[in-house]
């Protein structure tokens, strides 16, 4: 991105995902080559980053989360110092992560015991009971929730006691030990089974009928809203100014991701391509259709009241965990490689559900895809170029589908697609996606998630203004884009 004079302001930002987190220092700022008044731009400096992975512990799979926050402390110690040597002061820290998955804490604010993943296997038993008591299309037509055994919702039925304690999502969690102050942001707050997707509030009535506390959760704070400010102690440990905000953002990553997707027009698709891919449009209120729970959409909660109309589809995760098995096997190609060998094999190899349950949970990912195939009837070699083809094959088709089906049930036309996140620098996957949707494709930014992280920080300091279409040209103006087109079937290189 381009150099930013520092006439703008300086945030952290807290991004942390299902396999690695970042602390981030962002500024907006004019171009040093525009500094005669063109437009403000954002940049990003990753300060520190860290792994993140599921643990087995205390007979399920777990995140390890006081060594998460450990983490967190220790990038905004380094943000700090870094702000510091350039002679400046953070104005405010933001916070996104993964949905749905929560921790307990008591009345005395202390976690009972560390998260579990939503790559556990226990809800899934759970699903079955919720249903008992809640009929599927009544609480479609309440969440607008696409169905996903790792809801909240279906976790939360596996809770034995309940009784004083709250549940604080993963984001709120660590804005919990930052502040002490316990709030649910919103857009993640839409992730839970919970949330009444018409009116922007709890579904106190889905409470009712799941005998669950009335306020299990904290209160609603909306992105832009100031939480608190360092706890005392938070301070000594950062070297942060006590005084120091902790701003919402769109706390779930996929709504922060969108809120930077660079679109200048209305009618796009966006696919926020990691782990997950999230694939869907942006729409002014929620689709609560008996056709679209038939076809597994969710409605959530997007920043400015917006509706994320998406499913998830299957992500890099299957690659990621193919490389992983590869590499125990003493086989470690760079991925750039790989990714030249997949595209040079032809189009017309096996194709799999990319989010079928069976790939959720970590195993031997090669085995896994190659009987999925077979499934099908047919026949992927044991060769990692024909696994990784078939991985990027089927993503491709998955995406098309369901920007295909979201058009349908939403009722409107898409132009373009816009892929975000990390898969945005995956040549060979963002040229499969415009063959298969037949619509152009525009790559980037690969820091989508951070960067709407900051921009709502920075409007909510009166550095940056404006809605969402002025947000984005933000983002647009910092940052290289690659387009894709339908017809263009050269692939010059595996990566941007």
């Amino acid at each position: 991105m381009p150099t930013a004079s520092v006439d703008g302001g300086l945030f952290a930002a807290v991004d942390i995902g299902a396999s690695s987190g970042r602390v981030i220092l962002g500024r907006i700022g004019t171009g040093a080559d525009a500094a005669d008044g063109g437009p403000a731009r954002a940049t990003l400096d990753v300060v520190h980053r860290f792994p993140n992975a599921v643990m087995q512990s205390d007979g399920g799979l777990r995140w390890d989360f006081d060594a998460l926050f450990a983490e967190v402390l220790t990038g905004l110690a380094a943000a700090g110092k870094a702000a510091a040597e350039q002679g400046e002061t953070i104005m405010s820290i933001g916070i996104d992560t993964w949905a749905v998955d929560y921790g307990l804490v008591n009345k005395a604010g202390e976690l009972t015991a560390q998260p579990y993943s939503y790559r556990d296997e226990r809800s899934r038993a759970a699903v079955a009971r919720v249903h008992g008591k809640l009929d599927p299309a009544r609480l479609y037509a309440t969440t607008g929730l696409q169905f996903l055994q790792f809801n909240t919702l279906y976790q939360l039925a596996t809770e034995p006691d309940l009784d004083g304690l709250q549940a604080l999502l993963i984001p709120d969690l660590i804005a919990f030990r930052l502040t002490g102050q316990r709030r649910t942001e919103a857009t993640n707050a839409s992730t839970t089974g919970l949330f009444d997707a018409l009116a922007g509030e709890w579904a106190s009535e889905l409470f009712g009928s799941m005998g669950l506390p009335k306020d299990l959760f904290p209160p609603l704070i909306q992105p832009g809203e100031t939480l608190g400010t360092l706890l005392t102690g938070i301070a000594e440990r950062t070297g942060l100014p006590a005084a120091t905000k902790v701003v919402a953002v769109g706390s779930h990553d996929t709504a922060s991701a969108v809120a930077a997707v660079p679109a200048e027009q209305e009618n796009f698709a966006y696919i926020s391509s990691g782990t997950w891919s999230l694939v869907g449009l942006e729409l002014n209120s929620p689709v609560l259709t008996e056709a679209s729970r038939a076809a597994n959409f969710t409605n959530e909660r997007g920043v400015d009241g917006t509706t994320r109309y998406l499913r998830n589809v299957g992500g890099l995760w299957l690659l990621s965990e193919c490389q992983r098995a590869w590499a125990e096997g003493g086989y470690r190609p760079a991925i750039g490689d790989l990714l030249d060998a997949a595209a040079a094999l032809p189009p017309s190899g096996p194709r799999i559900n990319p989010d079928d349950p069976a790939f959720i949970a970590p195993d031997n990912m090669p085995d896994r895809i190659r009987a999925a195939a077979r499934n099908t009837g047919a026949v992927l070699p044991d060769d990692p170029a024909a696994i990784v083809r078939c991985i990027l094959d089927s993503l491709a088709a998955g995406y098309a589908r369901t920007i295909a089906d979201a058009e349908r049930l939403a009722g409107v036309g898409v132009d373009v697609v816009h892929i975000v996140g990390g898969g945005s620098q995956n040549a060979l996957l963002c040229q499969l996606t415009a063959q298969a949707t037949g619509k152009p494709v525009i790559a980037g930014p690969v820091e989508a998630t951070a960067l709407g992280n900051v921009l709502i920080q920075a409007r909510a300091a009166g550095v940056a203004t404006g809605g969402l279409p002025q947000l984005r040209r933000i983002v647009g103006a910092g940052t290289s884009l690659r387009r894709y087109e339908p017809l263009d079937l050269t692939l010059n290189s595996s990566t941007n």
